[in-house]
């Protein structure tokens, strides 16, 4: 996987965003790429073509120069920037939104996991035993199969089909692999700055939300393998123990208060609904301009995922904490020295507790619904 891990250096394609990008007097601001396109112009610079296209633009590398492929007279300058460890920064879309919808901070908890495993197990009519990771390695390859095209279908319908290609043909190749290294794979892909994961998590924050519910479990079918690959950790057989986890947000008064309400009353408890991206150093939640809440998060028995081995961006130091993992609110305190609310969280999940297994069989013995993806949906991508 190209530039993974922890490598020192990383290679990032930019372009001028400022107002007037031709102008020699004002200072340029340059935006990255996105990881993935980021990439395929990389590979397309080494392999020293002249030309790459992207969504929407294609790049004439022998000019460096943006070109919109609907109006070829808007350009901009684009460049190629080597970044060591010590200069990137940390991202902040992906560690400040509430990790809890507000509606769904009245909900009830999900037992340990989430409805969208759920509903994923249940449209494609899966028993426990035939998760990925189970024995049974036969279905392995289906499963990446299905991830592919759910990846190439969400791209089409947002326009962005090129990107979905590259992150499809990067797990495809994984496809005869074993499924620690299929499961890598998806955590790599994961960790990118690309549409997939603020896709997935935006679905299923909606989980709660009674006007949303269609639009989640009709996502279940394209989204769902590779939510289930991501989910299904290998190397997560038991609980993690006894560990601080760190997040930023900027909240709104009315969503402090329902914390500091949920901390009045400690044995309520509540679920993450999508994978939540946390930090195991807390300089770097504190390091987010414009914030004014860090969480605390005290894992004292719950399902997380160590992201840093095999993310693009190991200076994050990331862990996700696993979908349908329930907490209490512990305190909802203020830092006055740094300006901030202080909310502490523990999670103390105890899946032996709870009934989903059975509840979830039942479901899915009630419906028999099927996902109509193809991977033929992947080849006819241009």
């Amino acid at each position: 996987m190209a530039n993974g891990g922890n490598s020192t250096q990383r290679i990032v394609w930019a372009w001028n965003s400022s107002s007037d990008p031709w102008s020699e007097s004002a200072a340029s601001q340059w935006t990255p790429y996105s990881d993935v396109e980021s990439l395929i112009v990389e590979e397309s610079f080494s392999d020293k073509k002249s030309i790459v296209t992207l969504d929407g633009y294609y790049i004439d590398l022998e000019s460096e120069l943006q070109i919109s492929t609907a109006d070829i007279n808007k350009q901009r300058p684009v460049r190629r920037i080597i970044q060591n460890n010590e200069e990137r920064r940390y991202r902040e879309e992906r560690f400040l939104p509430d990790p809890i919808a507000p509606k769904s901070l009245t909900g009830r908890e999900y037992e340990s996991i989430s409805p969208f495993i759920v509903e994923v197990r249940r449209v494609l009519n899966l028993k426990r035993e035939q998760f990925p990771s189970s024995s049974d390695t036969s279905s392995i390859p289906i499963f990446v199969e299905n991830a592919v095209a759910g990846i190439i279908a969400e791209g089409l319908s947002i326009g962005m089909p090129l990107e979905a290609k590259k992150l499809a043909e990067i797990l495809l190749k994984k496809k005869n692999k074993g499924i620690e290294e299929i499961w890598a794979c998806c955590a790599y892909l994961y960790s990118m700055e690309s549409f997939l994961y603020k896709k997935l998590n935006t679905v299923m924050r909606q989980i709660g939300s009674d006007s949303h519910e269609q639009v989640w479990r009709e996502k279940a079918c394209t989204l769902g393998p590779f939510c289930l690959l991501l989910w299904d950790s290998p190397f997560d057989s038991t609980v993690e123990t006894n560990k601080t986890l760190y997040r930023a947000a900027k909240l709104t008064n009315e969503q402090i208060e329902t914390y500091r309400n949920l901390a009045e009353n400690p044995d309520e408890r509540r679920s993450f609904q999508a994978f939540t991206s946390c930090t195991r150093n807390r300089s770097i939640a504190e390091s987010f301009p414009g914030t004014n809440v860090i969480f605390i998060i005290d894992l004292l028995s719950a399902f997380s995922i160590d992201l840093q081995p095999v993310s693009l961006y190991p200076e994050e130091e990331e862990e996700l904490i696993s979908p349908g993992v329930s907490f209490t609110v512990k305190s909802v305190t203020v830092d006055r020295g740094k300006n901030k609310f202080l909310i502490s969280l523990k999670l103390d999940d105890n899946p032996s507790n709870n009934n989903e297994a059975t509840a979830a069989e039942n479901v899915i013995a009630d419906h028999n619904d099927n996902c109509s993806l193809s991977i033929t949906d992947f080849l006819t991508v241009n």
